[in-house]
């Protein structure tokens, strides 16, 4: 009987080995790019010809290798990261993996100029597909440079799924676009057929390199999040609800500084925006979640862009708090953009902290209930005394300014347009508040808070209301029943297909319940399937908030404003409305000027 098992010679498995870690020339970027990462470098230039397809050439000023390093860099499994198995467990940097360089070598022609700084000679190292050629002494600035050429040739099956040079181009400048966003101290030059087609500056602010890559649109729509727990911390920059895309590809996810794509991390972000943005938008995120090596398994994929927590749930909670946190206390900036940036970094601490007492003093006096919004000033405020005080050794500068903000309630009110837009003035310039949106976040949050304490609030009706529903309609009532009970709806099945409604939550008394329970089922006939029962909940407050709301076209008193205002003080994520649109909108006079062409 002829024998089916059979060893594969090395020159196959070299090759199989390539395939799993370089899929097309971005990958051959990104293991060289992290290479010098961990060699040091400060900066760091990427060439490329025909889209990575024809050659790639990458430079840095990192530490560079002595003559031995370099010939043995390029053999299978060889690595100065790990020595043992328990070390893969334990890893910080990363280009670990054993097989980057040979499985670069196994699919190109690689040649490798480096020298150490104190070396007064370099080494030159030539391979071709996977066998050395030339190993040598020769000339070559401090650092290493990398030059990839052939590449696939002697995968010719691989390289014919390559695409157009734009799309391989395309692929490479996300792949560096990704790691220049983790490293706003490093310097990024790209030249792509011999023109530059970027040059970032390591200037070590991460807000003007999110500026830089992302847009200029983010600069005053990025806020900062920053929050630890026991060994964990997030960190990073989120975007306002009013600045949002149409997909996700400004949604940048880091794990201990290795970019990463993971369903624990996005899930969580995406909860803490629901309700703030509208259904199939996305926002422009930019976090770092830091946790024990040990607690984070990055060998659940060849190229280390999937990753496996030792506790989900934890990292879950902790990155959804670290983005509510911020966004719930989103309102109208006191100070332009262009002031904060002109004035100087002690003047604006000193500025804020005033404002912040003043602010904390007026609600001392004014109200007694809104306990919120002083706990939030003053979590502010220590914040601010923390940023101030410590070193500027922190991976966010003190240097960057947040956004000053002021109360609603500070607002002066000017007057209301349309029977539906307010607007108000402060001493930046001109606020405009969208009155049934801000309603609507008012009486969600009010009607959230009855739903989750033990004994809803309803207000008893003079006479119970029988409402009779369509079969398919009372269905979906009877489904949402226990949700209507635990916002305040005192109402239980009467015989055939009618419900008895004996109670309503008391901020909904105003409205008819047999109008409003005939809507929901309307409404719930257009929904898709809820994720869960929490968001089949949310669902239903947010239709009762929006039927509740004071409509469009409805005049309002300048007392019924400003009690709106105090209402919208007290209430979370005041900066939209549950169905995720502006509350407010913001023009600084600055802008008011351009537009009249007075600057």
């Amino acid at each position: 009987m002829s024998a089916k098992i059979i060893i594969l010679p090395e020159e196959l498995t070299n090759k199989i080995a390539a395939g799993e870690v370089i899929e097309r020339p971005a990958s051959i970027v990104k293991e060289l790019l992290e290479n010098a990462l961990d060699a040091g470098a400060t900066e760091i230039t990427v060439e490329l010809q025909k889209g990575g397809k024809e050659s790639i050439r990458v430079m840095d000023n990192g530490e560079g290798m002595g003559r031995r390093d370099a010939s043995m860099a390029f053999d299978r499994h060889a690595t100065s990261k790990i020595s043992s198995f328990d070390d893969l467990y334990r890893v910080r940097t990363f280009g670990f993996r054993g097989e980057a360089l040979s499985s670069v070598a196994a699919v190109s022609r690689v040649e490798l100029l480096t020298r150490q700084g104190a070396s007064p000679s370099g080494t030159r190292v030539v391979i071709e597909a996977g066998k050395m050629k030339t190993v040598s002494d020769a000339g070559c600035p401090a650092g290493t440079s990398v030059s990839v050429s052939r590449i696939f040739d002697n995968v010719p099956v691989r390289k014919k799924f390559l695409k157009q040079d734009a799309t391989e181009q395309g692929h490479c400048v996300d792949v560096i676009t990704r790691i220049a966003l983790a490293h706003p101290d490093v310097r990024f030059s790209v030249l792509a057929g011999g023109k530059r087609l970027l040059d970032i500056p390591g200037t070590g602010n991460l807000r003007d390199r999110i500026v830089f890559l992302l847009g200029q649109d983010l600069r005053d729509s990025m806020i900062p999040v920053r929050m630890e727990k026991k060994d964990m911390a997030v960190s990073g920059f989120v975007s306002t609800p009013a600045q949002t895309r149409a997909n996700a590809r400004n949604m940048f996810f880091y794990v201990n500084r290795r970019y990463v794509r993971d369903p624990v991390v996005s899930h969580a972000v995406m909860s803490a925006y629901r309700g703030l943005i509208e259904s199939k938008r996305y926002p422009t995120v930019l976090l770092f979640v830091d946790v024990p090596a040990e607690d984070v398994d990055v060998n659940v994929h060849p190229t280390k862009m999937e990753i496996r927590f030792r506790n989900p749930g934890e990292i879950h909670d902790l990155v959804a708090e670290a983005v509510a946190e911020p966004l719930a206390r989103l309102t109208p900036r006191s100070r332009t953009a262009e002031a904060e940036a002109e004035a100087p970094a002690g003047d604006i601490t000193e500025k804020y902290r005033a404002g912040v007492a003043e602010a904390m003093k007026r609600y001392r006096v004014s109200t007694g209930r809104d306990k919120a919004i002083f706990r939030s000033f003053q979590k502010e405020e220590e914040t601010m005394r923390r940023e101030s005080d410590a070193p500027g050794t922190d991976f966010f500068e003190t240097s960057d300014t947040p956004d000053v903000r002021m109360p609603f309630s500070a607002l002066r009110y000017v007057g209301q347009a349309g029977g539906t837009y307010l607007f108000f003035e402060h001493e930046g310039g001109v606020v405009v508040i969208d009155q049934h949106a801000a309603h609507e976040r008012i009486l969600f949050e009010e009607l959230k808070s009855h739903a989750a304490g033990e004994n809803p609030i309803s207000q008893r009706l003079l006479m119970p209301e029988v409402v009779s529903f369509p079969p398919k309609d009372y269905t979906s009532i009877m489904a949402c029943m226990e949700s209507l009970r635990e916002s305040g709806f005192e109402a239980e099945p009467f015989g055939g297909n009618a419900v008895v409604v004996k109670g309503v939550p008391p901020i909904l008394s105003h409205v008819h319940c047999g109008v409003l329970l005939r809507d929901l089922a309307d409404e719930m006939s257009e929904w898709g399937r809820p994720q869960g029962l929490e968001d089949l909940k949310e669902r239903i407050l947010t239709f009762m908030a929006c039927r509740g709301a004071v409509k469009a076209s409805q005049e309002l008193s300048r007392p019924e404003v400003e009690e709106l205002l105090r209402k919208l003080d007290a209430v979370p994520f005041s900066s939209s409305c549950p169905h995720g649109r502006p509350v407010f909108a913001q023009l600084t006079f600055q802008e008011l000027g351009k537009l009249f062409r007075r600057s």
